[in-house]
């Protein structure tokens, strides 16, 4: 048995809620593995948990990505060893800790060449990434893709990730400064949607066509918009809800509008599959060891601070990716 420092919360609401408590943590089971953070990720879905958005049973622990040592494997886990550098991005919660006993099948080792920090910050972001643009919908060199949030942590990543595909991406931020962020990470052309309209500013951009794709984490205050900048037969990607999830609608709109498509996928649906998700996170680590993306941690917490942490994220002060120090 090991102790860890654990941040739980007992009901949903706000930052307040989330305290820090020292748990035991055992051995690893059948294909489990025990790690040691020294980094955890901070993802705009731990508020959506903590605040009953996407409910939780309570009491339990926040976090969905970590980067650390193994410390204990468990039986028929083959693909680590004790000591190796590993980072993850997995379901069900808990990487606001020191340590924990979880299932080895989505632990990846971590190259040398990337350090604690950068793996905690880029493994769900990352990952999200590459299943937006690698598996989601065809997508060639010469596709335009509309992003929202684009100084984010999926934002900063989806901007190189484009740029190095060849695909036009124009994102979308609330201010200037993100603007410009977004763009010297590779976006093609930014909106300021606090000054502009997005859907004409888009229209502007593509001879009055849309766009192909729109790849949108922000939900109910984007969504109807969204679809107004597709073309005909057009893809729509809502894979957040940063304000709000996006409410009933009908299904006729997509027809009107010109045949588009919708889905609303999630990145634990592909990254279930061990073989999947390890292939996955091999092609990300070659994308950051190439050069081809940076990642871009903007902000750093110790874990006591970690409701400090959810404010800033929820007031949409931060640009980058976001991490938790063990």
């Amino acid at each position: 048995m090991t102790q860890s420092r654990v941040v739980l919360f007992e009901q949903s609401g706000g930052p307040e809620v989330l305290k820090i408590v020292m748990q035991q943590v055992g051995a690893p089971g059948p294909g489990q593995v025990r790690v040691r953070h020294h980094t955890c990720g901070l993802n705009y879905i731990d508020i959506y948990q903590r605040s009953g958005v996407y409910p939780l049973p309570l009491p339990h622990v926040l976090g969905m990505e970590g980067a650390g040592v193994v410390e204990a494997l468990g039986e028929g886990v083959t693909h680590l060893a004790v000591g190796d550098r590993v980072a993850y991005a997995s379901a069900p919660p808990g990487a606001y800790c020191d340590a924990r006993v979880m299932a080895a099948a989505q632990v990846c080792r971590l190259p040398d060449s990337i350090d604690f920090r950068t793996g905690a910050a880029m493994m769900l972001q990352g990952l999200t990434t590459h299943y937006l643009f690698e598996r989601t919908v065809p997508l060639k060199a010469g596709d335009t893709v509309l992003f929202h949030a684009a100084a984010g942590g999926v934002g900063l990543i989806a901007c190189q990730w484009a740029r190095t595909k060849g695909i036009r991406l124009i994102g979308t931020a609330g201010t200037d400064e993100k603007c410009a962020l977004a763009l010297a990470h590779g976006a093609s052309e930014v909106i300021n949607y606090e000054r502009e309209d997005f859907v004409a500013r888009v229209r502007d951009l593509t001879d009055g066509r849309g766009v192909g794709v729109v790849m949108d984490s922000i939900g109910a205050a984007t969504f109807e918009r969204s679809l107004d900048s597709l073309r005909p037969l057009g893809m729509m990607i809502s894979f957040g809800n940063a304000s709000g999830k996006v409410p009933p609608f009908d299904l006729g709109i997509l027809g009107a509008k010109g045949s588009l498509q919708l889905t609303r996928p999630t990145l634990f649906t592909h990254i279930a599959d061990y073989a999947t998700c390890q292939a996955m996170a091999s092609d990300l680590f070659a994308m950051v060891e190439s050069g081809k993306v940076a990642i871009r941690i903007g902000q750093e917490f110790a874990l006591e601070d970690v409701a400090e942490a959810h404010r800033q994220m929820e007031a949409r002060s931060t640009t980058g990716s976001s991490v938790l120090i063990c």
